[in-house]
């Protein structure tokens, strides 16, 4: 079997700890080609066969999901130790900048139950939220 894989990612961590990293197929997560996104090159050679698996991850992952018309399936990966394939996303201002940050703290708040639906919407697995330490 041919593997894809984003270099410097936890599937490549995965296949190196299986004995499957001979069999992959690796791109890079940035192209240099504004209309080119990643996830599209794996989205190609899944359709053309170049690869019969590719290990995707985060938003992109559900994004060619949905795009698929259910010719590509989602199975998440269980939690295994030393590898992370869930992460939290940041945003972040200046510091010292409270005014500004709580304004974008306010706004992500109040919109909440949006955002979740629109990662729910590309199938992202939420998980619940950390507390956070404020400055």
């Amino acid at each position: 079997m041919k593997l894809g894989i984003f270099v410097k990612s936890p599937a490549t961590d995965w296949l190196m700890r299986n004995n499957l990293i001979d069999q992959a197929v690796s791109y890079q997560g940035q192209s240099g080609d504004p209309d080119a996104f990643p996830g599209e090159m794996i989205e190609h050679d899944l359709a053309q066969g170049n690869v019969d698996a590719a290990f995707v991850w985060g938003p992109i992952a559900g994004y060619f999901v949905n795009r698929s018309d259910n010719k590509v399936r989602l199975v998440p990966f269980p939690v295994q130790p030393g590898i992370r394939f869930n992460y939290e996303i940041a945003m972040g201002v200046r510091y010292g900048e409270k005014a500004w940050r709580d304004k974008v703290d306010n706004w992500i708040a109040s919109n909440q139950p949006k955002i979740d639906q629109i990662l729910t919407t590309y199938q992202v697995p939420l998980l619940p939220l950390q507390p956070v330490s404020a400055q």
